[in-house]
């Protein structure tokens, strides 16, 4: 599903060049919960907006369910984001004069996915916001916005799905209710689940855990114990 080949992102910082990611070359397959961590400054997100089409690579090559975005134009680039890729950002994104409902209703349009009212409800009763679909974000606690966020994502069926730190914002009982529900989407729809985090314990439950540190994979394997715990055991 994913392919990154010698893949390097670089910024000038004034007169500086900051090295965001260096020769980052893997291969992620459909259906695969995957953690990418490491500390801030790291280059997770970096590497998440590169694989998202947020972002173009300094050098190599970005393949994503057959589609090379890395010279693409900004047209099939934006039909990309829309039909193939989304997103949980920490920073939530939510449309502030739109209804937990409407803002999930809107991410099913903008993809182009069937299901309207319905599903959008749906998705937020999984989440744990039935009720709470008429606020708005302002009504709504930081974790009760991440949980739309990630209705959201969770609604349009995308074949790639890209969280950024997604229990930053949640207690522990709920964190642990959101990475299953991202597991079961990974395993049921065959979606290629990326996780962003420092946390190391949320990769106890990956089927595969990619660290970076300064812009560098350091190591990319099972996770610690060689398979997945059972979400049962984490803690944090």
């Amino acid at each position: 599903m994913i392919e990154l080949e010698g893949v390097s992102r670089r910024y000038e910082v004034g007169e500086v060049l900051v090295t965001a990611l260096e020769d980052v070359s893997l291969s992620i397959r459909p259906g695969e919960f995957t953690v990418i961590l490491g500390p801030s400054g790291s280059g997770k997100t970096t590497l998440l907006n590169l694989i998202g089409a947020l972002d173009s690579p300094t050098e190599g090559r970005i393949v994503v369910g057959g589609h090379d975005i890395t010279q693409a134009s900004r047209a099939d680039l934006f039909r990309f984001r829309r039909e193939h890729v989304a997103f949980i950002f920490q920073t939530f994104n939510l449309f502030p004069g739109l209804t937990a409902l409407e803002n999930v209703e809107f991410g099913l349009e903008a993809s182009g996915r069937k299901g309207g009212r319905g599903l959008a409800a749906d998705t937020l009763g999984r989440v744990g916001l039935g009720a709470r679909l008429a606020h708005f974000p302002h009504e709504l606690s930081g974790g009760e916005q991440q949980r739309v966020a990630i209705a959201r994502a969770l609604a349009t069926g995308s074949p790639v799905l890209l969280a950024d730190e997604p229990t930053g914002e949640l207690d522990f009982r709920t964190g642990v209710q959101i990475l299953e529900l991202l597991h079961e989407q990974s395993h049921d729809a065959q979606t290629s689940v990326l996780v962003v985090t420092h946390n190391r314990e949320i990769s106890r439950v990956a089927h595969r855990v990619i660290e970076l540190s300064s812009g560098h994979v350091v190591s990319d394997g099972p996770p610690a114990g060689g398979q997945p715990a059972d979400f049962s055991e984490l803690h944090w």
